[in-house]
This record gives structure tokens, sequence and C-alpha cells, in this order.
């Protein structure tokens, strides 16, 4: 074969092969989006949400003074109300406590309880490093098997698909009552973090960093209070 059909013949290849992986991106994610979409409520639609064991908030930027970022404060505050409804007796706030200079989820439980909610009814995952990860260490770790999981429109279908998948009961609740600063970016990150997320739960399953002591989400909320 000359050089100039051996060239052609790789590029074909090379071609087919960047259809055929783009096109499975694309289908991914139209999956994951139509497979989540069903279980997904806005929050007028409150009233049709079944009771759940708890509302599973997804940890997010909180900044230097521990205020709380607009995107995480809009997931708060949409749990709280869900909370309220009376849709779930406890709301779980899963985050990165990674560090000692840097925690969400004690945050989070500090402005829901400025809102009013009884610290008793709030339990903190200190290593819910990922969407994955704190969706199966709630499941794993704190027992839950129904869930209401409450985060932003561009990100539900995921989290929703992995609970889904993972053998949880899950419905979602969207939190997006204003427009925020990088939604352009943060939507481009979460189609790759969709097709990530399609292969971990139904292919490779890797457990989380950190697993532990149940701590059933029916038990005593203060085993999971600490600021450490």
């Amino acid at each position: 074969m000359s050089r100039k059909k051996k060239v052609l013949l790789i590029s074909i290849i090379a071609g087919g092969l960047i259809i055929i992986v783009l096109a499975a991106f694309f289908i991914i994610n139209a999956h994951v989006k139509a497979y989540a979409g069903k279980y997904i409520f806005d929050i007028e639609d409150i009233a049709d949400l079944p009771k759940a064991d708890c509302v599973l908030v997804p940890g997010a930027k909180v900044y230097g003074d521990e205020s709380l970022s607009p995107v995480l404060q809009d997931r708060v505050d949409y749990a709280i109300a869900v909370y309220e409804a009376e849709k779930a007796d406890k709301i779980l706030f899963s985050g990165d406590h990674g560090q000692t200079e840097y925690g969400e989820v004690n945050s989070m439980m500090e402005y829901a309880r400025s809102k009013g909610v009884p610290e008793q009814d709030i339990f903190l995952d200190h290593a819910g490093f990922s969407t994955y990860e704190s969706v199966y260490r709630a499941r794993d770790i704190f027992q839950a098997s129904d869930i209401i999981i409450v985060t932003q429109k561009f990100h539900l279908p995921r989290a929703v698909y992995i609970a889904r998948k993972l053998g949880l009961n899950a419905y979602g609740v969207n939190s997006d009552p204003r427009r925020y600063a990088n939604e352009k970016n943060d939507a481009f990150r979460e189609s790759f973090a969709r097709v990530k997320d399609f292969f971990y739960v139904n292919i490779f399953l890797p457990e989380p960093k950190y697993l532990g002591e149940a701590i059933p989400i029916t038990g005593d909320s203060s085993k999971t209070h600490d600021r450490n």
C-alpha cells in the first residue's frame, strides 16, 4: 500500500472514531436527562412530591467568611421549603470538608439553623467530595432509601440518575430562582460529568474515598456535627 493510501486509511479510521466518540457523548447526555426527567419537579409542584427519608443537598462553593455562594444558598433555601412542606423529616447536607480551613456542610447547617430548621433534623456528610460520592454515602452510610435531591437544573438530572442507578427511590427539585455567573461553563463541565458518572454507575461502581460506620438518617444527627 502506498504512503498516500495509508495516510488516507488512517484519516478515515481516525475520523470514524471521532464520530463514534462524539455520538456516544451526545447519546449518553440525552439518555441521562431523559431517564431522570420524569422524576424531577419544580418548586411549584412540591405538593406532588412523594415523601422521602431525607432531602439531600449537594455542596457547592462557600466563601472565606463561611457565607454560602448564591448557588449553594438557593439549594439550601429550596431544601428548607421541601422540609417545611413535610416531604422529608431530615435534611442531609453533603459536601467537601476535606480540610480544616474549608468546610461546606457546617456553613450549610448554620444557614439552615438561622432559617429555623432544628439542629436535630440536620445531618452532615463531611465527605461528599462529588455528586456520586454524596449519593453513594447517602445510601450506604446514612442508610436512606427514599431521597429528594435539591440542586440546580443543570446538575439535577445527573444526581437523580446516579441515585436511581444506585437503587435509591430518588426524586429531584430544581433550585433555579435566578441566573448565575458561570452558567455556561457549569453546563459545559456537567456534560462531561454525565458521561463519567454514566460509566461509574453502569460499569465501574467505585467506592467513595471514605465510607465508615453507618449513621442512619433515622438516628441521632449530633454524631455528624463535628466541625473538625
